[in-house]
């Protein structure tokens, strides 16, 4: 294996920033889907398809970091970043399934509610991963994600109370639990990127 002695910084920017894209893409996907919800099939195969556009972006990742000498900054770092990215791209695809899967009939607005915190999340961590590259303006973008993650919280406890409060059939309480735990999942990730970004800039500080 060959390993690049000059670096190649640049594409590793250029890779987070269609990453964070693709990340934007399944969530603004899975707004659509919950709040639209017809068509369901072909809906869900387009967010497989971004799920798989994601997996490749994350393998180049890997393979660069494997063959390059020297990196933008730490190699564990970039490793982490690309992981978080990824595993929210897992989670939306998986919550998109599970409602083809468990033949929801109609989302709970509690669904759409948690969608569209995740959907926030990665908007904003579309905008903000650019400015990776000069490592500037980033304080108010791992704050605003936190604020989002705390949002999601709350609303994740509330959903979950009310689920079990007697209102629904235990059967469908499981399903709509699965869903909803993979969106909240989702946004947890994309904390970690934040996470990641905010030590990244830490040490570069």
């Amino acid at each position: 294996m060959r390993l690049r002695i000059v670096p190649a910084q640049g594409s590793f920017y250029e890779l987070f920033e269609e990453m964070a894209t693709k990340v934007q893409q399944g969530a603004d996907g899975l707004v659509d889907l919950l709040k639209s919800f017809t068509d369901v099939d072909r809906k869900t195969g387009r967010l497989l398809d971004i799920e798989h556009e994601g997996d490749e972006i994350t393998h180049e990742i890997i393979k660069r970091l494997n063959t390059t000498f020297v990196t933008p900054f730490d190699r564990e770092d970039i490793h982490r970043l690309a992981s978080s990215l990824d595993d929210v791209l897992d989670h939306i695809e998986a919550a998109a399934e599970y409602l083809q899967l468990h033949k929801i009939v109609e989302p709970l607005p509690q669904m759409i509610t948690l969608a569209e915190t995740l959907g926030e999340a990665a908007t904003k961590t579309a905008e903000s991963m650019p400015r990776l590259r000069k490592m500037k303006n980033l304080e108010e973008y791992w704050v605003e994600i936190n604020r989002l993650e705390n949002e999601g919280d709350r609303s994740y406890r509330r959903t979950i109370a009310e689920l079990f409060s007697g209102e629904h059939n235990a059967m469908d309480v499981l399903k709509f639990k699965d869903i909803i735990e993979e969106i909240e999942h989702a946004i947890d990730r994309l904390e970690d990127v934040a996470n990641t970004v905010e030590t990244i800039f830490l040490k570069q500080s």
